[in-house]
């Protein structure tokens, strides 16, 4: 029995397979027939696609042509009914696969394209093309070459469409960051001009936006910006009002966000418009207190940044405010809660404020455009939050076609008045008149006017040719007879006798060629003896600050020209040897004089031109007899640099002085004993008469 239901059971299972490999078989037989249906068609598609593209290309050839016929029609209506009865059969088969027989319905082919595209004309193609090339933005879309472009916007003949619009609000915007971006102190008056003749008005969201991120990106320019707004506040007000508000919330934010980088960037920005004055000097004291209210590092750092830029400003504009932010800093250095390191920043801000903001100017000369009568100055509270960016002013915006037409007529109305741009036909006739009175007012002018050379520029090539003389002669004479052959003006002898003085003191060892040049010059011209005489003063005033060799090289050169009597000796009459009114230069100086001129005369002679009661006033001051301490000094000074010979006579009044003064000293002496003796005579006298009584 149980051989038997194994042989059944064996028997079941292959008549199952055999059930199951024939199911398979169908269903693959049933996916073939349904794939060659697929790319029949795909083949019906093809051709209708094709025959319908004839009719568009041949309307006159007929519908019979590009059907493929009725014949071919039919023979596909038959396809298709034999197909759906294929489907009823099998879709109890096929209820298992349903997405098949949708993907089948949904692959029916459309009988017709639209005929609307076909019927579209060129221009209305064209705006369509413009539309969405304008609408992908500068970012993305299909690559259109530039003249292709160009050539589209010149085709469209309504200026006032918002394609139009659209279109020059693109190159109003490239515009605007274009000269933001080339701004500088040098070229910011050419600039502006440029700046005035695109819409402002229209585009100041644009600038403004524009600014603020030329100013972010470069911070060591913010002068230059605040002095490009300053110009365009002064004639149109709204957009320095709208820079100001946007620059606040930016500091706003950035302060809430405690980033650093950018509240020093608007800090920086706000205090070079306080300098500017585009707003007012409240706005500098509210950010100040506002950094100083909560001590940090950070908060101190940006403080002092922010009064180096406007604290020359502010304490012009608001001296009791500024003393207070600084009474401020000093308690804040006095508690000693901060880093080391802040406190060093705050003692550099007072040094910053000792020299009197040096380095930190309110507004360089080249960028204080503006008259003080045109400026406007905005008040703006920090703290008001009714502030508002008006953000939607940088977006584009399509306007009604009169109001565009009528804003642009607007703006150029402004703009010529700005530049001051005379429209045509205003002037009449008279203005080629005008114009030619002008021309010969100036050149008048021209003529009369005289030319002042404030750069001193020939009075350095003189002194470049004179130099080049100098170094260049191998003799004195030589020198001399080049030097009377230059072409010096009257007045400039002396920039000669600076030239043989500096050469003179730069050579290491003192050189009489250059005081051989100077005796020359000397005897031929007067002039350069009054020029030498008085640069003699001059040197002897400044004589502390020359070194050495130098202090010793001069020296010997007015030795030279003393000893030879090439200049006066009235030289020595604002010489004064006292302990007051020299210096150890000064005395150095004398010293080195006094011991050339006895070397070369001997002190004997030296002495005796002293004593020369033709020239005894010149020396009162270099042998002063007005005061014994004086006396005592011009004594030791003379006797230590070895010429004691010449202070016989001081010795003599210093002799004088002393018995003078004793003989003041016994006088006075006498004269007390003597009120003495009379005192007591006067006492001896009363006693005895009050005793007889």
């Amino acid at each position: 029995m149980g051989k038997k239901d194994k042989k059944k059971e064996e028997e079941e299972a292959s008549s199952s397979a055999s059930s199951s490999s024939s199911s398979a078989k169908k269903d693959e037989k049933k996916q073939k027939d349904k794939g060659e249906k697929k790319e029949k068609e795909k083949k019906e598609k093809k051709k209708e696609r094709e025959g319908a593209e004839g009719d568009r290309g041949d309307p006159a050839a007929g519908g019979s042509s590009a059907a493929g016929g009725p014949s071919e029609r039919e023979d596909r209506e038959r396809d298709r009914g034999k197909d759906r009865e294929s489907d009823r059969g099998d879709r109890g088969a096929a209820a298992s696969r349903p997405e098949e027989s949708q993907t089948k319905d949904a692959s029916r082919p459309e009988e017709t394209p639209k005929k609307d595209e076909a019927q579209e004309d060129l221009e209305a193609y064209k705006k369509r093309k413009i539309a969405q090339v304008e609408s992908l933005g500068r970012a993305g879309g299909v690559y259109i070459p530039p003249f292709k472009l160009a050539r589209l916007q010149k085709d469209i003949e309504d200026k006032t469409s918002p394609e139009y619009q659209r279109q020059t609000w693109e190159a109003l915007r490239k515009s605007i960051n274009g000269l933001v971006n080339k701004v500088n102190a040098a070229n910011i008056k050419n600039l502006v001009e440029e700046l005035f003749q695109e819409n402002l008005v229209r585009g100041k969201g644009l600038f403004v936006r524009s600014l603020i991120r030329a100013q972010m990106a470069s911070p060591g320019f913010t002068h230059v910006f605040a002095g490009l707004v300053s110009i365009v506040n002064s004639k149109l007000p709204d957009v320095g009002d709208l820079l100001i508000k946007r620059v606040v919330l930016q500091f706003r934010r950035a302060y809430k966000r405690n980033d650093k980088i950018v509240t020093i960037a608007a800090v920086k920005f706000m205090a070079h418009l306080v300098n500017q004055k585009v707003v007012s000097e409240l706005l500098a004291l509210h950010v100040a207190t506002l950094m100083l209210e909560k001590v940090t590092d950070d908060s101190i750092e940006v403080c002092v940044s922010f009064m180096q830029e406007c604290g020359l400003a502010l304490s012009t504009l608001s001296a009791p405010g500024s003393m207070a932010i600084y009474e401020r800093f000093r308690s804040i250095l006095h508690e000693g809660e901060i880093d080391k390191r802040v406190q060093y920043v705050i003692e550099g801000l007072f040094e910053v404020r000792r020299k009197k903001y040096e380095d930190y100017p309110d507004v360089m000369p080249e960028l204080d455009l503006v008259d003080e009568d045109d400026q406007i100055t905005h008040e703006v509270d920090l703290l008001d939050d009714t502030i508002k960016g008006e953000e939607t002013l940088n977006i584009f915006k399509a306007l009604p076609p009169e109001q565009y037409a009528l804003d642009e007529a607007q703006w150029k109305k402004i703009s010529n008045e700005v530049l001051g741009v005379v429209e045509d036909g205003e002037e009449g006739d008279s203005s080629d008149d005008s114009e030619d009175d002008e021309q010969q007012a100036q050149a008048d002018q021209k003529a009369t006017q005289k030319i002042m050379d404030f750069t001193e520029q020939d009075t350095v090539n003189l002194r470049r040719s004179i130099y080049l003389v100098i170094m260049s002669s191998m003799h004195f004479e030589e020198c001399v007879h080049k030097i009377l052959k230059l072409n010096i003006q009257e007045g400039q002898e002396k920039e000669v006798c600076t030239m043989l003085i500096d050469c003179c003191a730069m050579e290491r060892m003192f050189q009489k060629f250059f005081a051989l040049q100077a005796e020359r010059l000397c005897m031929l011209k007067p002039e350069y003896q009054e020029c030498f005489a008085e640069s003699f003063d001059k040197q002897f005033a400044t004589v502390h600050r020359l070194e050495t060799n130098r202090l010793r090289n001069i020296g010997k050169f007015y030795a030279h020209l003393l000893h030879t009597d090439a200049i006066p000796w009235t030289i020595w009459t604002d010489v004064k040897m006292t302990e007051e009114s020299t210096t150890s230069s000064s005395r150095i100086f004398i010293k080195v004089i006094m011991q050339e001129l006895c070397e070369q005369w001997g002190v004997k002679k030296l002495n005796e031109r002293f004593k020369d009661p033709e020239h005894a006033a010149l020396f009162q001051g270099l042998f002063p007899t007005d005061h014994p301490k004086n006396i005592r000094f011009a004594i030791n000074y003379f006797t230590a640099i070895g010429l004691g010979l010449l202070t016989e006579d001081l010795r003599k009044a210093l002799e004088r002085v002393g018995t003078q003064m004793a003989s003041m000293k016994t006088k006075g002496g006498a004269s007390i004993e003597e009120a003495s003796t009379a005192s007591s005579s006067s006492s001896s006298s009363s006693s005895s008469s009050s005793s007889s009584s």
